[in-house]
């Protein structure tokens, strides 16, 4: 698979894990240009709110709203109905609220477009990046491995009516083979060769994530921590590229 620059850039996704808007200026200004996701969480977006949101678009970059809905099916609902009018491209909501909760996210989504409008992608967090088996089994309760547990999640919320899902880069094959090429992963735990683990435990390369079939991955600190942002989501565009 060979990939052009734009559209390298556009399977890249910013974590933009800061405090409040102002703090994540001087990144926005040096990244104009490049067609990337940026990845609004809950701490940014609370404190934020929906201006932010609409500020990356007239920015020029696609946004992926990360607030990871996990309610009863009518509060999802409303919830997704205001993201899609906001202008989100993508939004997720927690597999674990099961299949009438997902359905009725996808009916917020439905009554919110306009004429015209682009329906955002709705994906589905299964594990998250953090979870080890033994905090699956003896904390959260869950038996078996956490591949097993993210496939499970993952055909569910295929059967729901999702797009794709949040898993670690280490799923990426099991979930195109349960689910179809065609549903979307989204690869949390990137890191360039040589960059801090942090507190990821499931990670991968930028090229060896591409190589798995994952759609779009997330990289915060690698990119935001850099001494030079520009530099360093040019470089891992052009690791992408070349695989």
């Amino acid at each position: 698979m060979s990939l052009t620059k734009e559209e390298a850039a556009k399977r890249i996704m910013v974590a933009l894990d800061y405090s409040n808007a102002g703090e994540a200026e001087r990144l926005l200004e040096e990244l104009r240009g490049i067609p990337c996701y940026m990845k609004v969480g809950m701490q940014l977006f609370y404190a934020a709110g929906p201006a932010f949101v609409e500020s990356l678009k007239t920015r020029g970059y696609y946004v992926f709203l990360d607030v990871k809905m996990h309610d009863i099916p009518n509060t999802v609902k409303g919830g997704a109905h205001s993201i899609t009018s906001l202008g989100a491209d993508m939004f997720n909501v927690h597999a674990a609220g099961g299949s009438a909760m997902m359905e009725a996210c996808l009916e917020g989504v439905d009554q919110a477009l306009t004429a015209g409008a682009k329906r955002p992608q709705v994906i589905a967090v299964t594990q998250l990046t953090s979870t080890s088996r033994e905090v699956l089994n003896h904390e959260i309760g869950i038996t078996g491995s956490v591949e097993d547990s993210v496939i499970a999640y993952a055909k569910l919320a295929k059967a729901s009516g999702l797009d794709g899902v949040v898993s670690s880069p280490a799923e990426v094959v099991s979930v195109k083979e349960a689910c179809g090429a065609a549903f979307a992963t989204v690869t949390p735990g990137i890191r360039p060769a040589g960059a801090a683990l942090n507190d990821q435990t499931r990670i991968m390369t930028p090229s060896q994530a591409i190589a798995q079939g994952t759609d779009y991955m997330v990289i915060g600190r690698p990119i935001t921590a850099a001494p030079s942002p520009r530099e360093a989501i040019q470089s891992i565009i052009e690791e992408l590229i070349s695989v």
